[in-house]
């Protein structure tokens, strides 16, 4: 697999590195050791799977509170998404700040999204699949997300009007640690 950093601390574009034959290819997209030699979380406690049927699908921006925070592995088994992560840890030196990607069945390339980071993708095309590796179980009353238009963040999503849950929809508006109101 190659590892390739992006702008987001922690976060890694994986490529798998395919040996291809007459019969046609095989490619490891799963090491523990080349996960935790790149400083990732390999600890795996469960996988999903996401199927939408309909290209403009946006889901996001999610993740799961401490103690349950959690590492994901994400990839497009079919179709095409445009994959985000946006870094939600104050300590960060990109905090606040985001990295979209194409992943799709023909690039096979895999986005990894380290704890206190928020996910969300929206598909490019129909009937996308996308696989996730987790570190941590799902929690219902650790989960949590942002509005997926929140101006605090400025994400640019590939596509209009994107065909979404009342729930994502409805996320707040992110408001920083360090803020306050003032009456």
């Amino acid at each position: 697999m190659i590892f390739t950093s992006t702008p987001i601390a922690g976060v890694q574009l994986i490529q798998p590195e395919p040996v291809a034959d007459v019969r046609g290819a095989f490619a490891r997209t799963w090491c523990q050791r080349e996960f935790e030699g790149h400083g990732l979380n390999a600890k795996l406690a469960q996988c999903s799977v996401s199927y939408n049927a309909k290209r403009g699908t946006l889901r996001g921006m999610h993740f799961q509170s401490v103690p349950h925070a959690e590492a994901k592995l994400v990839r497009a088994t079919r179709g095409a998404i445009y994959d985000v992560a946006l870094d939600l840890r104050p300590e960060s030196n990109t905090y606040l700040q985001w990295f979209g990607t194409e992943l799709s069945v023909d690039n096979r390339h895999m986005l990894y999204i380290p704890e206190g980071c928020a996910h969300g993708f929206q598909t490019l095309t129909d009937d996308a699949e996308v696989f996730y590796q987790i570190s941590e179980f799902y929690e219902p009353t650790a989960g949590r997300g942002f509005r997926y238009n929140d101006p605090a963040f400025g994400i640019r999503w590939p596509l209009p009007d994107p065909i979404m849950s009342d729930r994502d929809r409805n996320y707040p508006d992110y408001v920083t640690p360090h803020s306050h109101q003032v009456a």
